[in-house]
C-alpha cells in the first residue's frame, strides 16, 4: 500500500507574513515553496533550508553567515538575477524570500529539447555572465552556476530566445563556509566546479567563470564533458585534464567555440578572463563573428542522454531535487543539489606516492560517501590507481629514472618571444606543446605571455609545455545611444561592456533633464582599450538665475531684462492702478531676490493707470458746490471765468461721462 506523505510546510504562514501555497521543488541544501506575501500582497519564492545545515556546534555560525550572504545578495540588483527580498529565521527555519520566476529552469529544457542552437546557447551564456558581471563588480561570486539555478522566464522554449535569470546568489557560500569548516569537504555540484575549488577551496570570479565554460559545453554538445562517471572520477578529470573540445562531439562546431571553452575552463585560473564582464565581451564579440547560417545550427541529441543524477557526474538532480518536484514548474528553480567531495583527496592525489593515497583515502570523513554505491565505487577506483601505480619496485624505479614518469625543468626563453619560437625550444628539450591565447597590455600580440608549467618549473620528460600567446591589448566597444540616454542606465552599459566609469563631468542644459547624458569621453561605437576610464558629462538641468526687480519698470524694458537672463515671461491680465503708470510693471511673481532657473517662467501684471469712475454733471451749479462734487469724485478741478463771474455759475465742463480717476475737469465759469 503506498504511503503518503504531507508536507508539514504548506498552509503554514512563515514569520507571520508568508503563507506558504505549494512545493516548487527540493534539493539537497532547501526546499523551494511558492507563496503568498500577506504584507504586500504578491507571489513570492520561499527556500527554506534545510533544518540539519542549522544543528550542531556550527548552526549558529551557519545561521550567521547564512544572514550575512542573504544580506549581500539582496544589494544586487540586475533584470538578470532573481531578485532576494527578505530573509529570516522562523523558530528552527532558516529562509529566503525571493522574486517568484513563473516558468521553469534550464535543466528542465536541456532535458526536454537537447541542445540548444548555437545562437541561442551563446544568448543564454551572456545573459548568464551579464548577470554574474554585476555581481562581481559588487565584490560577490556565486559559486554555484548550474543549468538548475538558471530560470528560464514564462513557459517559452529556449531556443525561442526567452531571457532567463540567475538564482542562489551568495547561499553556496553559506553553505559550503559551514560544511567545509565541520567535515573538510567541498560542497558544489561537481560537474562544474573549478580545479582550485576542489584542491584549496579558494575561488573568486574566475571561478563562475569556469562553471560557465562548462555550462557552454553542455548547451552545444547535450552533456557534459564527463558525463556518466562518478563525482569522485568527475573531479579528478577536472584537475588534472584540460576540458575536451565540444567540436569532438558536434564536428561542425567552429575553433572559435573551442578555445571560448578552452579559455574559460582553463585549469589554471590566471588563463581565465579575470570575471565575467570580461568574459560577456568575448562571447558577444564571437557571436558577432559568426554568419547566420552557423548560428542557426543545433547539434544532434547525444546517443545516451547525459544528465546529473545519482549516477551521473551532479549528484542529485536539482531540478527534481531528491527525486521529486512539485507544483509549478519552475518558479524559483535552482535547488541545491551538491556532491561532497574531500578536499585532502585531491591533495594527496596531485602529490603523494601509491603507499600515501591509500592513507589518504582510509583517513576521508565516511560522510563524504553518503550514498553506499559511490563509496564502492570510490574506492574500487583509487585500489586500481594504487595497484597500477605501486606495480613494483624496478617497474616503479624505472617508471620514475627514464620511464614516461621522468621529470625534467622547463627551459627559460619561452616568455617575450615569438610564439614560433618558443615552440622550438620546447620541441628542442624534447617537450610537446600546446597553445591557448590571452590578452596582456604589454606584451605584443603574437609573442609568448608566459607558460603553463612556467619557466623553470618541473615537466614531465614526455610532457607537454602550454604556450599563452599574447593577443595583445584587449579591445573593448563603447556602446551606442549613450547620448541623451539617463546617466544610471549609461553607466551600467558600458560596465557591461567591461569600462570603468569615471566621476561625471558636471554641465548646465537648457534642454536636457537633469541626470541626461550630454557627451562621452570617448566616441561611441568606437574602440577602446579595456583599461580606458569613461568619463560622462551630465545634465544638471537649466542653470539657477536670480529674479530681478522689475515692479516700475516700462513693460518692454521688463521683458528684456528677464528674457536676456534665460527666463521666460508671461503676462498676466492687466490691472488698474493709481499708483503705478500706464504700460508699467505693477507686480511679478516670483518676486525679485528669488531663485530660479533658466527656461523658468516669470509672470508680469501690467498697469492700467487709474481706474475709470463717473464724471458729476455741474452745469447749471455755482462754482463752489461744483468744485467739491468733482473733487469728491476724484478729479481735479480747474476754472476759466468770465465777466468775473459775475453770476457765479458754471455755463460749460470740458470732461462728461467716464474719465480716469485722479484726471483734470475744467470747468468754464460767469
Amino acid at each position: 500500500m503506498a504511503i503518503t506523505t504531507t508536507d508539514p510546510m504548506l498552509g503554514r504562514l512563515v514569520d507571520g507574513r508568508y503563507e506558504i501555497v505549494a512545493r516548487v521543488a527540493r534539493g539537497g541544501m532547501a526546499t523551494v515553496y511558492r507563496a503568498t506575501d500577506r504584507r504586500l500582497d504578491r507571489e513570492v519564492a520561499i527556500k527554506v533550508m534545510h533544518p540539519h545545515l542549522a544543528d550542531g556546534v556550527d548552526g549558529a555560525a551557519f545561521v550567521s553567515r547564512f544572514r550575512r550572504e542573504a544580506r549581500a545578495a539582496a544589494r544586487l540588483t540586475h533584470p538578470g538575477v532573481v531578485a532576494v527580498y527578505d530573509q529570516g529565521v522562523d523558530g528552527d527555519t532558516s529562509y529566503l524570500a525571493m522574486e517568484y520566476v513563473p516558468g521553469t529552469n534550464l535543466r528542465r529544457e536541456l532535458h526536454a529539447s537537447g541542445p540548444l542552437t548555437l545562437d541561442r546557447a551563446l544568448d543564454v551564456v551572456a545573459q548568464v555572465l551579464a548577470a554574474l558581471a554585476a555581481a562581481h563588480r559588487k565584490g560577490l561570486v556565486h559559486r554555484d552556476v548550474k543549468p538548475e539555478n538558471v530560470l528560464v522566464v514564462g513557459d517559452g522554449d529556449p531556443a525561442a530566445g526567452g531571457r532567463v535569470k540567475v538564482a542562489d546568489f551568495g547561499l553556496a557560500r553559506a553553505v559550503t563556509e559551514v560544511t567545509t569548516t565541520a567535515t573538510g569537504t567541498v560542497l558544489g555540484t561537481v560537474a562544474y566546479l573549478a580545479p582550485e575549488v576542489i584542491t584549496s577551496s579558494t575561488c573568486d570570479a574566475r571561478t563562475d567563470v569556469y562553471a560557465v565554460g562548462v555550462l557552454a559545453y553542455e548547451l552545444v554538445t547535450g552533456t557534459l564533458p564527463y558525463a556518466g562517471e562518478t563525482p569522485i572520477q568527475v573531479a579528478f578529470h577536472h584537475v588534472h585534464e584540460d576540458l575536451p573540445a565540444p567540436s569532438g562531439l558536434v564536428d561542425w562546431l567552429p575553433a572559435e567555440i573551442d578555445a571560448l571553452v578552452a579559455s574559460f575552463a582553463a585549469r589554471d585560473p590566471q588563463q581565465r578572463p579575470p570575471d565575467a564582464g570580461a568574459a560577456l565581451g568575448a562571447v558577444e564579440a564571437l557571436r558577432a563573428s559568426l554568419d547566420a547560417d552557423l548560428l542557426a545550427r543545433r547539434a544532434d541529441p547525444p546517443a545516451v542522454a547525459a544528465r546529473p543524477g545519482p549516477s551521473g557526474p551532479g549528484g542529485v538532480d536539482a531540478a527534481d531535487g531528491d527525486g521529486d518536484a512539485d507544483g509549478d514548474d519552475g518558479g524559483e528553480g535552482g535547488t541545491d543539489a551538491v556532491d561532497e567531495i574531500p578536499t585532502a583527496f585531491f591533495q594527496e592525489v596531485s602529490a603523494s606516492a601509491p603507499a600515501q593515497l591509500t592513507d589518504a583515502l582510509v583517513e576521508q570523513p565516511t560522510e563524504a560517501y553518503r550514498r553506499p554505491s559511490r563509496r564502492r565505487r570510490a574506492v574500487a577506483w583509487i585500489l586500481t590507481l594504487v595497484l597500477v601505480l605501486g606495480g613494483g619496485g624496478l617497474g616503479t624505479w624505472w617508471w620514475f629514472a627514464d620511464g614516461p614518469g621522468a621529470w625534467t625543468s622547463v627551459p627559460t626563453g619561452v616568455a617575450g618571444v615569438a610564439a614560433d619560437d618558443a615552440r622550438a625550444v620546447l620541441e628542442g628539450a624534447g617537450l610537446g606543446t600546446t597553445t591557448s591565447r590571452a590578452f596582456d597590455d604589454e606584451v605584443p600580440e603574437g609573442s609568448v605571455v608566459t607558460s603553463v608549467p612556467a619557466p623553470g618549473d618541473r615537466v614531465r620528460t614526455d610532457g607537454s609545455v602550454e604556450l599563452v600567446v599574447s593577443r595583445g591589448v584587449q579591445m573593448l566597444t563603447v556602446p551606442d545611444d549613450l547620448v541623451g540616454a539617463d546617466r544610471k542606465d549609461a553607466t551600467a552599459a558600458l560596465e557591461d561592456a567591461g569600462f570603468t566609469v569615471g566621476d561625471p563631468a558636471r554641465s548646465y542644459d537648457d534642454e536636457a533633464d537633469r541626470g541626461e547624458v550630454l557627451d562621452v569621453s570617448v566616441e561611441e561605437s568606437s574602440r577602446q582599450r579595456h583599461d580606458t576610464v569613461v568619463t560622462l558629462t551630465v545634465s544638471d538641468g537649466p542653470a539657477p538665475v536670480q529674479v530681478p526687480q522689475e515692479v516700475g519698470k516700462e513693460k518692454d524694458a521688463a521683458v528684456a531684462d528677464l528674457e536676456g537672463l534665460g527666463l521666460a515671461v508671461e503676462l498676466a491680465d492687466p490691472e488698474y492702478s493709481e499708483d503705478v503708470p500706464r504700460g508699467h510693471v505693477l507686480a511679478q511673481e516670483p518676486r525679485d531676490g528669488a531663485t530660479a532657473h533658466r527656461t523658468d517662467t516669470v509672470t508680469l501684471t501690467i498697469s492700467q493707470g487709474p481706474p475709470l469712475v463717473e464724471v458729476p454733471n455741474v452745469v447749471g451749479k455755482h462754482t463752489e458746490p461744483a468744485r467739491k462734487a468733482l473733487e469728491k469724485a476724484g478729479f481735479k478741478v480747474e476754472e476759466n471765468t468770465y465777466l468775473g463771474g459775475l453770476l457765479d455759475t458754471v455755463r460749460f465742463q470740458d470732461t462728461t461721462g467716464k474719465a480716469p480717476k485722479g484726471s483734470t475737469v475744467t470747468l468754464t465759469v460767469w
